[in-house]
């Protein structure tokens, strides 16, 4: 027996030695506070790196939401929307921004929105994106790389130009836009985008400018400016031939309507993808997008049943361009009700610019570029001071750091005042740099083409090409 035990002993005995997980967990072993405060800072430090994997993740996304906006959305958009002449050279307007612009940004334009300069323009310390690299700047986002915000910054800079081009379609030289877009990105985009957004920023609201305009996504540096320098654009060149006696419908509402399907989806990622982080902000902003679009449709819509006795699909899909437009300023600062309520002013507003005041005062704004960016541009930066809530951004906070009210409902109505500064001065550095720019370009290459050009089509004209051929069979 004795013999016995002692070989079950030692068996066990040899058991035990062969697992130590086992003997750890019969006989744990005792942590020091230190190793306890060495695993929490771990723990911290895999949670933040999580949040900060999902955020980068969320951004590029959103980075490449609102490249599509650009092409093929607006590409499409637009492209429809003209003569079918025209159809290419439209569209290359558009895709040559995704490049022209790039290189610009690349070199400087980057550093001149969003370097620390003085109130009005960023300085040089990112020339050539210099420090532009896989750390976060904290003035901006602490949870993404500055790569990270560069790029996604970059597509909205893409897309502002672009936007013009709906003022001139069909009678400015390829050279022409390009020379115009090359100073327009420098002179009025990159100082507009470093005023509201940038560090030391005359009107940013969350780094302390002078006037804290509440600009979200782009209200003032996307919209208004590009639909004010549209207006500017279509009086300095003048109408089109036969305009307005001539019938000039578009050539494929088809496009069109895909083209503004695109722009609709890409634009979560312009105003959700502004909370630069996967929270709940972008969420909010997310659902008060797509609240203000649906009801700009039923806005301009329901302006357009009541006058012609019926909807269009080209009412319809201009709707709801300008219910984006319009909630671009306040999408990370109201609810779900008031982007309803703003998106169904936007419809209807819009709608009355293009219907009744563009032929009222005969400019050509080709493609209605000033009547939805513009003025729906203009409408919703106001509104945003109107409908702005500190219970969905508390972007206003005392010495304390108690959330302070944001919009007139609210109690703050001198925020009001100050959209009406931020607005007064994206019209001002439009209107006056985009005149400028006119005049030196027009001085220089010229602007407008040919009459003999212009009635051949730009397609043909300024790149050789034809968007359709028409073979006929024998």
């Amino acid at each position: 027996m004795k013999t016995l035990l002692m070989r079950l002993l030692l068996g066990l005995l040899l058991f035990l030695s062969c697992t130590p997980g086992l003997l750890a967990f019969v006989a744990p072993a005792a942590h020091s506070p230190d190793d306890i405060n060495v695993r929490i800072s771990k723990l911290e430090q895999q949670t933040a790196d999580a949040k900060s994997s999902a955020d980068n993740a969320w951004m590029l996304t959103s980075a490449a939401l609102v490249l599509l906006m650009t092409g093929p959305g607006l590409a499409l958009f637009y492209g429809g929307l003209v003569r079918k002449k025209n159809v290419l050279a439209t569209m290359m307007q558009s895709f040559a921004m995704m490049a022209l612009i790039t290189v610009l940004w690349a070199l400087f334009g980057y550093s001149l929105a969003f370097g620390a300069g003085n109130s009005f323009i960023g300085n040089l310390h990112h020339l050539f994106l210099w420090g532009v690299g896989s750390q976060p700047d904290l003035a901006y986002s602490a949870t993404i790389p500055q790569q990270t915000f560069m790029i996604y910054q970059l597509m909205f800079a893409i897309i502002t130009p672009a936007l013009i081009t709906g003022a001139f379609a069909e009678r400015m030289k390829f050279s022409a836009m390009v020379l115009f877009m090359i100073l327009w990105s420098i002179l009025v985009y990159d100082p507009m985008a470093h005023m509201v957004w940038g560090k030391g920023g005359l009107l940013n609201a969350s780094l302390g400018g002078y006037f804290p305009t509440l600009d979200f996504a782009g209200g003032t540096v996307v919209h208004v400016t590009s639909g004010v320098s549209a207006l500017v654009c279509a009086i300095y060149l003048g109408r089109r031939l036969g305009y307005p006696h001539d019938s000039m419908p578009p050539h494929s509402v088809v496009l069109s309507f895909v083209g503004a399907s695109l722009l609709w989806v890409g634009w979560f990622g312009f105003n959700a993808g502004s909370a630069l982080g996967s929270g709940s902000l972008a969420t909010s902003a997310f659902v008060a997008t797509h609240f203000a679009a649906a009801a700009a449709v039923i806005g301009w819509g329901g302006m357009e049943w009541v006058k012609n006795g019926r909807p269009s699909v080209l009412g319809a899909i201009s709707g709801a361009v300008a219910g984006l437009v319009a909630i671009t300023p306040a999408a990370g600062f109201v609810g779900p009700m008031p982007a309803l309520l703003i998106g169904l002013l936007a419809g209807a507003f819009c709608y009355y610019m293009v219907a009744k005041v563009k032929a009222r005062f005969g400019y050509d704004d080709s493609l209605d570029a000033f009547g939805v960016h513009g003025a729906g541009g203009t409408l919703g930066a106001l509104l945003t001071g109107v409908f702005a809530s500190s219970s969905v951004n508390p972007i206003f906070k005392d010495a304390q750091g108690n959330p302070l009210p944001s919009g007139v409902l609210q109690g703050n109505v001198h925020q009001l005042f100050n959209q009406f500064v931020g607005v007064a001065i994206a019209w001002a550095l439009a209107a006056v740099g985009t005149l400028v720019i006119l005049k030196i370009v027009d001085a220089t290459v010229g602007l407008r083409v040919s009459e003999e050009h212009e009635i051949q089509g730009l397609d043909l004209s300024q790149h050789g090409e034809e968007g359709y051929y028409w073979e006929v069979s024998t």
